[in-house]
Order: structure tokens, then C-alpha cells, then sequence
């Protein structure tokens, strides 16, 4: 059904609105000042995202695209040990989506380049320029994503990394949240260079509101890991966009874990540009109503352009106390992506009758020697297993959480890592542990 002139109006009416709220940078070189300039123009000819949009249906935008960001009460993990503490880690810390020079580490590794977004932006000659805004503007077609034009329209800080060798140190970035009313708009570059590869982690709320890009550029033979730990503030609203261009022989793996949150909208576009390619993303998340609304949403494109090529996308939601989940997942296989293997599956396990799961797969295949399958599943808990760990003397709260557990081990192990693996399933322990104890 075709917008009315009314409705046509208040779209423009509220992206004019999140515009004129915001400003970029100055003095920076003329093709960063450009790449802003085309991204404001994408986001103008889109317009902010409404729920008549189809890939917003099951999720309202509205205090993402509204001028002013809606405050988010701060949350004292009070006792608990940072993650990623026992690992060694070149840290760079965000505090409300501004670069903490003080709490970070030196900007320096073997095999690593690093440099401040903002530092980038100012330099006429930067490999920068060959990749800001470049794969978000890609990934606006065929699926418009007009809050990833804002963010490169608008970021005002963020990191460049250059991965020229083998890292040894995984690059964490650290998103602290300590103003109830920030809106931070962060915006990172990767270039992982032939043969290359890296690893980058991060963690904390970030913002009231926080809009995240991130664009990654696997060249051929070059390998990528991503571990993401959404942070545990409540009140928090989040939109993130990692944008990824996977080349030949390259690996790229990404997982997220999102607990607590009012709302997160995670999305993942990756392009397999090169034959005999690797594409994983997986998330789990972990949503409980009894301490506010939790609303989660998965949005992945994965497009297969190459021949030979894996993709496997893998979600897992354990939902209560009246927490909605989507998932919006999307394998697209274009002509000549011969032997490709595409691999799908999102479930939700509720653990009650007021939680809600709400999933949209697609296969769209023009090849003929492929195997690409997904699925998409709702339920309880088990009962029988229920009932067999209660009668070896398992209290029933401990049961359970040993089968929520269980249950989202196929996520967790696409983590390659093995001591973030084991960092992650101990979160998700002490996160169970907890709601038996409240």
C-alpha cells in the first residue's frame, strides 16, 4: 500500500528533525567531507525508518530516529569482574562515545595500525578513504539501511584498524556509559590485509542511545574474529551495522551476546566477494522483562557472489517475563555461486507465556549446484529433560538453567577463540545465576 502525502510528510519531517540535531565534524579532508555529504544525501532520499517499513515491522524505531535520545538510568554491576579481563588485549576505551586517551592503551602492535577515526578523516592521503562509507553504501541495495547513512553522515569518533600481519593481542574496544542522557554515534574501519588477521572484542552499554557502524575488509587469505558483550544497562537502545566484504579464501566470524537492554537492533551485511570463502555470524541473547522491556533483533544479509563459499548464521534467544525477539535472516545467492553452502537457524526458547519470538527467514538462490537450508523454531523447555534432572536431585531453578545452557551451546561454539568461549559461557552463568536469586 502506497504512503499517503501525510505520512510521506512526517517521514521527512522526522529525518529533518534528526538532522538538524546533529552536526559533523569540520576540518576534515575533501573526500571525508564528500563521503559525509553523500551519506546525509542517502538518508534524506530513504528517510529515518517508520514500522510501515518491512524489515522495521517487528521492531519500533522510534526512539532510535527521534531527535533526542531518551534517558537511560545507570547500572552498577557492583563486584563483577570486567570481561575479557584475564586476556591480554590492546584495550581502547569509548566513555559515552568519546575516546578516553587515559584509559586506553598505547595505539600500537605488531602486524597493527591504528589510528583515532577523527585523525583519519583529516589526512588527504589515508587508505581510510578507500572504505569509509564505501561498504555501507553497498549495503544500502537491495535493503535500504538509512540509520547506517546517518551514522557516517554524523560519527563523531571511532577507531581506524589496519591489520598488516598475524596479531597476536585481540583489539578490544571498551564502550563505558556514564551520562543518562548521551547519544553516541561511533563509526569503525578494519582492513585486514592478504594473509592477515585479527581479532576484535567489545563490550559495555556505550550510551543511552548508541549507533554503531562498523566496516570490515577481509583481502584474500585474511581472517577476521569478532566477540561482542552488549552491555547490561537496562534502560539502554542500541542500533549497530557491521557491514563486511569477505575475500578470497578469507574467514569471517562474528558473535554477539546481548543481555538486559530495552531495545538492540543488530544488523550484519556481508558480501562473499571471493571464491572458497568463510562467513559465520552467530548471537545469543538473553532477555528478562521482570526488569524492563527487553526487545532483541537480529537483521543479517548475507550475499553469495563467489564460488565454493560457507555461510552459517546461528541464533539463539532465551526469552521471559514478556521479552520479544526477532530474527530477520537472509541468504541471497547470486548467478554462478556454484557449491555454495549456506547454513541457517534462529530459535527461541520461552520460558514463558507472555515472551514472544518473531522470525523471517529467506532463502533468494539463482544457482543450481548449491546446499543452503534454514529453519526457525519456538518453544518451552523440555520437559522430559526436566523431569530427568529433578529426579536425580537437581533443584528445579538449576535445571533449567543448565538446559538454557545446552540450548545455546551451538551459538557459543562458533566462538573460535577458546578462553573467550570460556568467558562468554561464564557470563551467561553468572546471568542465570542471578535471575534465580532475584
Amino acid at each position: 500500500m502506497a504512503a499517503s502525502a501525510a505520512q510521506v510528510q512526517a517521514r521527512v519531517d522526522l529525518t529533518e528533525a534528526r538532522i538538524a540535531a546533529l552536526s559533523a565534524p569540520s576540518g576534515e579532508a575533501g573526500w571525508a567531507v564528500e563521503a559525509r555529504r553523500e551519506a546525509t544525501a542517502r538518508l534524506r532520499a530513504a528517510g529515518l525508518p517508520t514500522r510501515r517499513d518491512e524489515y522495521w515491522k517487528y521492531t519500533d524505531p522510534a526512539t532510535l530516529t527521534q531527535a533526542e535520545a531518551t534517558r537511560a538510568s545507570l547500572f552498577e554491576a557492583s563486584g563483577e569482574v570486567p570481561l575479557y579481563s584475564g586476556i591480554d588485549r590492546l584495550k581502547i576505551v569509548f566513555v559515552d562515545g568519546v575516546f578516553d586517551a587515559a584509559q586506553s592503551d598505547d595505539l600500537t602492535g605488531e602486524g597493527l595500525e591504528v589510528d583515532r577515526l577523527s585523525e583519519a578523516l583529516k589526512k588527504d592521503i589515508h587508505w581510510a578513504r578507500d572504505l569509509y562509507g564505501v561498504l555501507e553504501t553497498r549495503g544500502q541495495d537491495p535493503v535500504l539501511r538509512p540509520l547506517a547513512a546517518l551514522n557516517t553522515a554524523f560519527a563523531t569518533d571511532g577507531v581506524v584498524i589496519r591489520a598488516t600481519g598475524k596479531v597476536s593481542k585481540p583489539v578490544s574496544f571498551v564502550y563505558l556509559h556514564q551520562d543518562e542522557s548521551s547519544d553516541a554515534i561511533l563509526h569503525h574501519l578494519v582492513r585486514v590485509e592478504p594473509g592477515a588477521e585479527v581479532t576484535v572484542l567489545e563490550n559495555g552499554p556505550a550510551a543511552a542511545r548508541f549507533n554503531k557502524c562498523m566496516e570490515i575488509d577481509v583481502a584474500d587469505g585474511g581472517a577476521f574474529h569478532h566477540v561482542r558483550a552488549q552491555g547490561r544497562d537496562h534502560e539502554r537502545r542500541a542500533v549497530t551495522h557491521m557491514f563486511a566484504r569477505v575475500g578470497e579464501g578469507a574467514t569471517y566470524k562474528s558473535f554477539s551476546l546481548t543481555a538486559n537492554g530495552v531495545l538492540t537492533r543488530n544488523e550484519h551485511v556481508i558480501e562473499i566477494a571471493g571464491d572458497d570463502a568463510v562467513a559465520h555470524v552467530a548471537g545469543a541473547a538473553m532477555g528478562d522483562g521482570a526488569s524492563g522491556a527487553f526487545h532483541h533483533d537480529d537483521t543479517v544479509f548475507i550475499t553469495h557472489d563467489a564460488q565454493r563459499c560457507e555461510s552459517r548464521q546461528v541464533f539463539k534467544k532465551v526469552l521471559r517475563n514478556g521479552a520479544e525477539g526477532v530474527f530477520q535472516g537472509k541468504i541471497l545467492v547470486k548467478p554462478g555461486a556454484q557449491k555454495t553452502d549456506g547454513y541457517q537457524i534462529s530459535q527461541a526458547l520461552l520460558l514463558d507465556e507472555d515472551s514472544s519470538f518473531q522470525a523471517k527467514p529467506e532463502l533468494e538462490i539463482y544457482a543450481d549446484d548449491v546446499q543452503c537450508s534454514h529453519g526457525s523454531t519456538t518453544g518451552a523447555l523440555d520437559e522430559t529433560a526436566l523431569y530427568y534432572l529433578r529426579s536425580r536431585g537437581v533443584p528445579r531453578a538449576e535445571a533449567t538453567d543448565l538446559l538454557v545452557l545446552a540450548f545455546l551451546a551451538e551459538a557459543i561454539e562458533e566462538i573460535e577463540d577458546e578462553r573467550l568461549r570460556g568467558d562468554i559461557h561464564t557470563r551467561l552463568e553468572q546471568w542465570l545465576e542471578r535471575r534465580r536469586q532475584a
